[in-house]
């Protein structure tokens, strides 16, 4: 007779050990990160809702190795900055970085907050907001006030691109190309004739919210096909009549 028992799925093995390794409870952990309780006890899959959350409580997590088991389980801190640049404080034992350091001896890749170069750099900075603020984007009168900016970046790399704005990706439907928590530059597309097909948007829908896909003709002459670069997630048609806003990625801040 066939044993058709389902096995605990790697994801929530792994969350598991993250959490053996860290010495949390499962109580402890249902209460702060909002994930199902009891779900891990279960011998089963676990949704994208509970990874999303379980990925908001634990930041320091190497995403792939939490989907595949590969590498290491926490991430290696990288700040990208050059070790010429940090000065100490003999005074207070603390590193930091002088607030008129030249610019070009920043990483091109690197986003440095506006606090610390504000007063020696001619680029413009990027808000950074939330994706309740961004949903708005295609509103005709769509303003960024500073309530509504997380945080202000200033990213070389960016200097010569149209950046409106800032936002942090979440969920595994981009995996590998964006991780959860990377942040994406969003360019807003005024009209539909300067989409790039096949390349990242962000796409603000009516029923759907905010959605981050790839871009491509639909057969439907009335709808735009989003496409997933995590192959768990089929293509799906989204009608223009919902689409209230589209931005094309420009470019991104990843964690490692």
């Amino acid at each position: 007779m066939q044993d058709n028992k389902q096995e605990k799925s790697l994801i929530k093995q792994n969350i598991l050990l993250y959490l053996a390794k860290k010495e949390v409870s499962p109580y402890e952990f249902y209460k702060k990160s909002g994930v199902t309780r009891g779900i891990l006890q279960q011998n089963n899959g676990i949704s994208e809702e509970n990874i999303a959350r379980f990925l908001a409580y634990a930041p320091d997590v190497n995403t792939e190795w939490l989907l595949t088991g590969n590498g290491s389980m926490l991430k290696k801190p990288t700040n990208g900055i050059s070790s010429e640049l940090v000065k100490t404080d003999p005074t207070k034992g603390e590193n930091y970085i002088p607030p008129t350091a030249p610019m070009e001896q920043y990483s091109q890749k690197e986003a440095i907050p506006l606090t610390e170069i504000k007063e020696t750099s001619k680029i413009k900075p990027i808000p950074l907001v939330t994706e309740t603020v961004a949903a708005g984007f295609g509103n005709e009168h769509f303003s960024i006030t500073e309530k509504d900016v997380k945080e202000y970046y200033v990213i070389p790399k960016f200097r010569f691109c149209r950046v409106d704005f800032m936002i942090e990706v979440s969920g595994l439907s981009m995996y590998p190309h964006f991780n959860p928590g990377d942040v994406i530059a969003c360019t807003i597309l005024n009209d539909r004739k300067f989409i790039q097909w096949n390349k990242c948007h962000v796409i603000a829908t009516r029923e759907q919210g905010i959605l981050v896909k790839r871009l491509m003709p639909s057969n439907n002459k009335d709808s735009l096909t989003a496409v997933s670069d995590n192959k768990d997630y089929l293509p799906f048609d989204i009608p223009i009549e919902d689409i209230t806003g589209l931005a094309l990625v420009v470019g991104s801040v990843s964690l490692e």
